[in-house]
């Protein structure tokens, strides 16, 4: 795409200066790809950094839905150790037979829509005992999350999700990508804001460390951009510990005290030295037909969502853009461990955080499994951990969820940006996947349910779940615009990028899927990719 300039000498150079930025199918200035690692000590510590990113989401999921269920602080903690035993394990199975991206696995947001719709269900309003409502509401759940789970095996397995991505181009691939990012803006600075004074200081740390002092320092292996996000938790928490015990919240609101004090958590007390997380804790599951569709189109936005953080772990990663076997693969790899009745996704935090570091070593993302694993099962140590006010994360969140929303944009750089039809695609697909999804959830707010209220909570709740995700908003509009616009026209190929991207469309086309893709233990032979 550089353009050689004619002439020579001077003149040819100063020509060059003008030519537009080369395309690059793998991003160049990653220090480790995918395939390669760091060195031992340094890849334990930024596994570690990985676990304390996904840890977030991990405890804002239970404290939301335990309660509703009737469940106290003992099994809250006990849902976040199970969520965290089944991350680990789902991360490795992911990272080792999935799309062997350096992707993290953690609880779903998409989910939450169905879940409270069970929790607060007046089938177990019968039940006085709140613990007793807390494993019925379980059960139920439980069987739910089972069918989602076979939803999705079915979409990944048998190459559904396949035929969707043979037909992405890179033009409905930027408003997936970034509104993956951009769509979870509520999670950034509205929650930073409920502690300000803990979670602003936060924020600018984490951009001072991150962009400008390794700068100052001119240093190739600068520490503090890699391990950014450890040195700015370290530093806020033991402010906010510091608060704490001055007793600035002392005499505080509720809401705010549960937001800024290092104290408020519940979890260190309630959670047990050792437990290993089992499969069906809580009994039996209960199959409700209505719970299970709404799970499954849950799980159609997870799958959605998750194809985003793929692009933006494969960016990050340095790797070529995936083959859509490879994207089926790992669609099928996410089954939500029904019988631990959790329900996750691959988290768009920790692909960010591959930018952020510059390192999308899979070897490391496989560390930091292991951390989920060994802290699931020690549970008061993890539950220190846990115990991280929640205005840190989100200042965390501020950063990560805009290297994602980049990592979309960077895909610009294959589509024709002077094509009028490009630019309606791209504009209206973004516009559309905020503004209907702000919509939805400002109905839902004011009115106590969504714009569609049927008699069936199960429909209503399948509309909700799918139109208040702006990447699954965006995506279908994007998809469907690029699927059926111009078609006739023959720039409309060239348009979209798709040229760029059709070397990538089978698995044995460029030689580099091999190196980034293949399953180990040359289990290719057994189950190929196409």
């Amino acid at each position: 795409m550089a353009g050689g300039g004619g002439g020579g000498g001077g003149g040819g150079s100063k020509a060059d200066e003008f030519q537009p930025f080369p395309v690059k199918d793998q991003l160049p200035g990653i220090d480790f790809c995918v395939s390669s690692s760091p060195p031992w000590p340094e890849a334990i510590i930024l596994g570690f950094q990985h676990y304390l990113v996904m840890l977030g989401t991990t405890v804002i999921i239970p404290s939301m839905l335990v309660p509703l269920m009737g469940g106290g602080d003992v099994e809250k903690a006990e849902v976040i150790n199970n969520l965290l035993f089944v991350s680990g394990i789902n991360t490795l199975s992911q990272t080792l037979f999935g799309t062997r991206l350096p992707v993290v696995m953690r609880g779903s947001y998409s989910f939450i829509i169905p879940a409270v719709s069970i929790a607060t269900s007046n089938r177990f309003k019968q039940y006085t005992d709140p613990h007793q409502r807390f494993k019925e509401s379980m059960r139920t759940l439980q069987g739910a999350i089972i069918m989602a789970s076979l939803f999705n095996m079915i979409i990944g397995f048998f190459g559904f999700w396949r035929i969707f991505g043979r037909f992405l181009n890179p033009l409905a691939a930027v408003p997936l990508v970034t509104l993956t990012g951009l769509g979870l803006y509520a999670l950034g600075f509205p929650r930073l804001a409920k502690c300000i004074e803990v979670g602003l200081p936060a924020l600018i740390i984490l951009v001072v460390l991150s962009q400008y002092i390794p700068h100052m320092l001119q240093s190739k292996r600068g520490i503090f951009d890699r391990l950014a996000v450890l040195f700015t938790v370290a530093i806020v928490w033991g402010y906010a510990e510091v608060l704490t015990l001055a007793g600035a919240y002392d005499d505080k609101p509720s809401n705010t005290q549960i937001s800024c004090r290092t104290d408020r958590a519940g979890l260190l007390k309630a959670a047990p030295w050792i437990r290993v997380p089992y499969p069906f804790q809580y009994g039996s599951p209960r199959f409700n037909a209505g719970d299970a569709f709404a799970m499954m189109a849950a799980s159609f936005v997870a799958i959605v969502e998750s194809t985003g953080t793929f692009f933006a772990a494969s960016r990050y990663g340095s790797a070529t853009p995936k083959p859509p076997s490879v994207l089926s693969r790992g669609i099928g790899w996410q089954v939500r461990d029904s019988a631990m009745c959790t329900f996750i996704i691959y988290s768009p935090e920790n692909a960010g955080l591959l930018g952020l570091t510059r390192n999308g070593s899979r070897k490391v993302v496989q560390i930091s499994a292991g951390f989920m694993l060994f802290f699931s099962i020690l549970g008061k140590f993890g539950a220190v951990l846990a115990s991280i006010p929640l205005p840190i994360v989100a200042a965390l969140y501020c950063v990560l969820f805009a290297y994602v929303a980049a990592a979309g944009l960077s895909f610009l750089q294959f589509c024709n940006l002077n094509s009028f039809r490009s630019k309606f695609i791209l504009g209206f697909s973004l516009f559309m996947g905020l503004s209907v999804a702000q919509y939805f959830n400002q109905y839902q707010l004011n009115s106590g349910h969504g714009p569609l209220n049927t008699k069936s909570t199960s429909f209503n709740n399948i509309i909700q779940v799918i139109f208040t995700s702006p990447a699954t908003v965006a995506t279908i509009v994007a998809y469907f615009l690029d699927c059926t616009h111009s078609l006739g026209h023959s720039a409309t190929r060239r348009d979209s990028g798709r040229h760029w991207w059709a070397k990538f469309r089978y698995f044995e086309r460029d030689t580099r899927s091999e190196e980034f893709y293949s399953l180990p233990w040359n289990l290719n032979r057994f189950f190929p990719s196409f």
